[in-house]
């Protein structure tokens, strides 16, 4: 099954690849891997929530974020290859604006990972680092970024 009949299955579609808020690309194509730019978790341009995790934003609603993120990263992928090429998610980063006390981060950033793994099944599972933030760009909840390498 494609990537995107996998997509469609889940009731997802790709966004349009957000444009960046600086000095960089969403993503880069070097040798067999493709790293993307953090994402955000923009909805038509949009931040659906902000603040704190632990504070402003439930874990629920940060770890659904999360997934819009994933979601976000996998359309900056598919701006420099084809996501059939996907051979297997190998790295993702999440990054946590957290509130003071606030140890979830895993849980939150476990939406991206959900959803990779929706996607791409086994090749879906990846390292991880889920890391708490004081804030992050736009004040957004989170951001997560990818590191996924193609088929030879």
């Amino acid at each position: 099954m494609s990537v995107a009949d996998q997509l469609a299955r889940l009731g997802l579609t790709l966004p349009p690849v957000a444009t960046p808020a600086g000095a960089y690309v969403p993503a880069v194509l070097d040798g067999g891997l493709v790293w993307t730019a953090g994402q955000l978790p923009l909805v038509d341009g949009r931040l659906p929530l902000t603040g704190l995790v632990g504070r402003d934003v439930t874990v629920e609603a940060a770890a659904a974020l999360a997934r819009t993120c994933a979601l976000n990263a996998l359309a900056a992928v598919a701006s420099v290859v084809d996501l059939d090429d996907v051979e297997r998610v190998v790295k993702v980063v999440g990054f946590v604006a957290s509130a003071d006390g606030f140890h979830q981060q895993p849980v939150v950033v476990n939406g991206a990972s959900d959803l990779l793994g929706h996607v791409f099944g086994e090749a879906g599972r990846h390292a991880r680092s889920a890391v708490g933030v004081a804030a992050l760009p736009l004040g957004a909840p989170v951001e997560v970024e990818l590191v996924v390498r193609l088929r030879s």
